[in-house]
């Protein structure tokens, strides 16, 4: 049987990074490319705050094509759905078989995925589900990915994490991955790029409620 031919989606987080390390070994999925969306007004990935020319380092560093969906602020559930049903059409056109996604435990999320994909003949694909986060954590880490952490609830962790190197130095309370939105992540180095981005960390400020650092592709 031909292998399927897999889109991930990529927030440019250790999760993605890492769902695409897993699936570039299984010979059941061709990676075709990667998908993010944008937030249009600051031309970023939400939540963890990438600029999106590092999204496009990443991607060259892995090899793969990018494609980006740029999404209005606000963007209201309806406005979001109809954006993400044309651009599952799309793909499905091209020949594009299965979405896979990073997500860990939070049943809510990924049944939010699988109903918006139910009808389209997209397969989901959660390659790292339930896998024990302090066991994926070190994986990740052992493997050697690299990663800063972009952002941090500040309800969860005090402002100065923003812009550490993402290690297992957290406190016992917060999930290793941050599966429940303590952090995000961007990642530089591993085993699923073909070169590390270098970078520099840049200034943290703090919005509603959370903080946000700044990391910026180095000039050479």
């Amino acid at each position: 049987m031909a292998p399927r031919k897999t889109l991930v989606s990529f927030s440019s987080g250790k999760d993605s990074s890492w769902t695409l390390h897993v699936l570039q070994q299984d010979p059941e999925f061709e990676i075709v490319g990667l998908f993010s969306t944008l937030n249009r007004e600051f031309n970023r990935v939400s939540m963890h705050s990438t600029r999106a020319h590092l999204l496009e380092l990443q991607a060259a560093a892995a090899g793969l094509p990018l494609k980006t969906i740029d999404l209005p602020f606000p963007c209201p559930n309806d406005r979001y759905g109809e954006i993400m049903s044309r651009f599952t059409q799309e793909i499905r056109d091209e020949g594009i078989e299965c979405i896979a996604f990073g997500d860990l435990y939070l049943r809510d999320v990924r049944e939010y995925r699988e109903k918006q994909l139910q009808d389209t003949g997209l397969q989901t694909v959660f390659p790292l589900w339930e896998i024990p986060t302090d066991q994926l954590a070190d994986q990740m880490l052992e493997a050697g990915v690299e990663a800063y952490i972009s952002s941090v609830d500040l309800k969860k962790l005090p402002a100065d994490y923003a812009g550490r190197r993402w290690s297992r130095d957290l406190p016992d309370d917060v999930d290793p991955c941050g599966e429940n939105g303590e952090i995000h992540t961007i990642v530089v180095d591993g085993p699923m790029f073909q070169k590390r981005i270098d970078v520099e960390i840049g200034e943290v400020v703090e919005r509603d409620g959370f903080a946000y650092a700044d990391i910026v592709p180095s000039v050479t």
